[in-house]
């Protein structure tokens, strides 16, 4: 296996992986109005981030790998909001909440540097 599809299948399984604590974590959130609300965001965002990079990943051009990889960034940052808003109204434990802030940050600047390097082949 080449060094690219090693870096595509790791972040296959890291982005899934991110997308399967979020679920876990957003169903722990309280049954209250704002806890569903807040659950549901982070559900959607947090797994259209494994969703989308898959997709990027199989895309047919540049632009459409580059389309996919943009939307992947900017469901990992929806989803860092999402935490970071959870964390703030107390519906989760701020030490787990902070490790998935900082996974979704992760996760974004490396898909922004892969990005910018597929720009520069255009």
């Amino acid at each position: 296996m080449n060094e690219l599809a090693e870096f595509k299948e790791y972040m296959k399984k890291r982005t899934k992986k991110f997308s399967h604590d979020c679920v876990k974590l957003a169903l722990s959130f309280p049954s209250n109005m704002l806890g569903k609300h807040v659950q549901n965001q982070l559900i959607r965002s947090s797994t259209s981030v494994a969703a989308n990079y898959r997709a990027s990943c199989v895309a047919q051009t540049i632009p459409t790998v580059i389309a996919k990889m943009s939307i992947s960034i900017e469901e990992a940052d929806e989803s860092e909001f999402w935490l970071e808003f959870s964390k703030d109204e107390k519906l989760s434990e701020e030490k787990e909440t902070q490790l998935l802030m900082n996974e979704a940050h992760e996760i974004a600047s490396i898909l922004i540097k892969s990005r910018l390097t597929l720009q520069k082949k255009l």
